[in-house]
């Protein structure tokens, strides 16, 4: 195993004389920076699960003779991570790592890129496309937190230089983050917030508005709550420079949603709209000057009152679509 890698696989056999297995001490994964943030995975079908607290599950898997082994799958939070020793070999590795059917060497591997994404500026997007639609849980969150790492990265030139890859790695971060596997949800959830909070606005929310009018409704209310977090970066300018009502509009849609997190999401766009246009207002005789008089003004009479009644009976008040 390289002395690059993130992870610690160790397999440990020991059987009594009645044919019960045990686990006995073993090496702490070692990374550098003394974080032991384990998820231990079985190498084999049938397995057992057991909770040890602190982040760590212990996953036995007993093979036919009787023996136990045990995979471990470190978690390594962005913050801990720390470089590649040696890029080009690392490199060299990562493919053929990638492309394993072994899918703990596939968990290194994804973490190894993870570090040139975050060490090295280089185009490692298209090395996570796939791995996250692996149906290993375990994969499938390492690709998951190697997406946010190149995001928070690249920034604005992601969206440049790997468009295409962009829009395959924002679906699937939106399906991961709209399924019921928690630990799962919540890593995907961890991405798109480095998403919206790394990418440019202007850039981002072309990208995030075709899923507002999609058929599920579950990525219509991510997508919602991703558009959500991103508008009030383009400040109260940048939102009339954009076209306010155009935002207005988006916002209106999403108030008779299906699901809640989509109204909220919409509820809460239509208040950060109100402040950014009375921010920016500034009286003439030319063009209306309150909120209600420019909603009136724009919009027909149903889709004012609409926004009307969000922005104007206050959050606590009765909310259409609710």
């Amino acid at each position: 195993m390289s002395e690059v890698g993130c992870m610690d696989i160790k397999t440990l056999p020991e059987t009594g004389s009645n044919g019960s297995s045990t686990i006995g001490g073993f090496d702490k994964p070692c990374n550098g920076n003394g974080v032991a943030n384990v998820e231990e995975h079985p190498v084999t079908t049938t397995s057992s699960m057991v909770s040890a607290g602190n982040g760590v599950v212990s996953v036995e898997s007993g093979l036919e003779n009787g023996n136990v082994e045990v995979a471990e799958v470190e978690y390594v939070e962005s913050e801990n991570l720390s470089d590649v020793e040696d890029v080009d070999t690392c490199i060299k590795e990562l493919v053929a790592g990638l492309d394993s059917k072994d899918w703990v060497l596939l968990c290194e591997s994804l973490n190894n890129a993870r570090r040139l994404s975050k060490f090295h500026e280089e185009k490692v997007l298209d090395m996570f496309v796939k791995s996250l639609k692996n149906p290993r849980s375990a994969v499938c969150k390492t690709a998951i937190m190697a997406s946010g790492d190149v995001f928070i990265t690249y920034k604005d030139h992601i969206i440049d230089s790997v468009d295409p890859l962009v829009l395959s790695l924002l679906v699937q971060l939106l399906l991961k983050s709209s399924q019921d596997k928690r630990f799962l949800c919540e890593a995907a959830e961890k991405a798109l917030v480095a998403l919206t909070t790394s990418v440019s606005p202007t850039l981002l929310l072309p990208k995030l508005q075709p899923h507002l009018l999609g058929k599920n409704p579950r990525i219509r209310a991510k997508a919602s709550m991703c558009f959500c977090r991103s508008v009030p970066r383009l400040g109260a300018e940048g939102i009339k420079a954009y076209g306010i009502d155009k935002l207005i509009l988006v916002a209106v849609r999403q108030l008779s949603d299906k699901l809640p997190e989509s109204r909220e999401a919409a509820r809460t766009l239509l208040s950060q709209l109100q402040t950014a246009y009375e921010e920016s207002a500034v009286p003439n005789e030319s063009e209306p000057c309150s909120w209600e008089q420019f909603c009136s003004s724009k919009f027909p009479p149903s889709t004012a009152q609409a926004v009307l009644r969000v922005t104007g009976v206050g959050r606590e008040g009765p909310i259409l679509g609710s």
